[in-house]
């Protein structure tokens, strides 16, 4: 006998939804950057846009889509996967949120001991009519350290950490601008000096009078990634947050910028 497809019912109300879907998925996942591969346990989100006559979508199916399509993920390949979703789920809107940390091995600057350094990854990538989309954002530490604090003290200079978050905009055959080793090398170059998971006490030495030696304004990094993206001429937007050490508030910085906007 079969069974009832309530999801399947005409609704009446005359009301789209802007997003119905699972969130909060846990699966796990091999991440090919390009140059490198990266297996965890990412979190996703699913959503439709829904029309109005539809009274419900499919969710079993999208836990099915990151099975079938997202395990094995490759930013280049995900406005196919988004269009299998679609034809699968029978929409025209899709929207995939993934969320997975990654890990780069880096070496401390004197002792050259490597360890693993880890990175927020984010992924949102929509189908819409206009087309695939997919924003990356990757946020990684750096450390400040103040030029003003530098410019009126005896000696010394206070500092602090420093989270930078990259978002790089892709779409239609250049979805993917930039990878996310590039974009984690490029955080870590704008600070006062990069952090570090092993530092002995040479590398303290060479961290600390780097850093002194390169002083930065939440200004100045915001400046120098965006820069940095536009010599690329990638779309993206940068957030930077020093997480102040004489201070009882946070200073924050942030832009945006686009070259299809420059060309208007």
């Amino acid at each position: 006998m079969a069974l009832p497809d309530i999801q399947d019912q005409i609704d009446g109300r005359g009301i789209e939804l802007d997003r119905v879907g699972i969130a909060g998925v846990e699966y796990p996942v091999r991440f090919n950057d390009g140059s490198s591969l990266h297996a965890g346990i990412a979190t996703f989100d699913v959503t439709v846009t829904l029309p109005a006559d539809r009274r419900g979508t499919h969710m079993s199916r999208m836990v099915e889509i990151i099975h079938d399509e997202l395990q094995d993920l490759e930013p280049e390949r995900l406005p196919q996967a988004l269009k299998v979703a679609a034809d699968r789920l029978d929409v025209d809107a899709v929207r995939v949120g993934i969320a997975l940390p990654m890990a780069f091995m880096v070496a401390a600057p004197a002792s050259r001991r490597e360890a693993w350094q880890v990175c927020d990854v984010a992924l949102e990538a929509r189908l819409t009519a206009a087309g695939p989309e997919l924003a990356v954002t990757v946020g990684a530490d750096v450390m400040s350290l103040c030029p003003c604090s530098k410019a009126i003290s005896d000696y010394g200079a206070h500092n602090q950490r420093s989270r930078v978050e990259l978002t790089t905009y892709g779409q239609d055959e250049d979805v993917y601008p930039l990878d996310v080793a590039s974009s984690f090398a490029m955080i870590r170059s704008v600070g006062s000096s990069p952090v570090f998971p092993i530092i002995k006490r040479p590398d303290e030495r060479v961290v600390t009078m780097a850093a002194h030696d390169h002083p930065a304004f939440v200004e100045d990094m915001a400046r120098d990634l965006s820069r940095a993206c536009r010599e690329r001429a990638v779309s993206h937007e940068v957030r930077v947050r020093n997480f102040e050490s004489i201070h009882s508030h946070d200073a924050v910085a942030s832009v945006a910028w686009s070259p299809r906007a420059t060309d208007n």
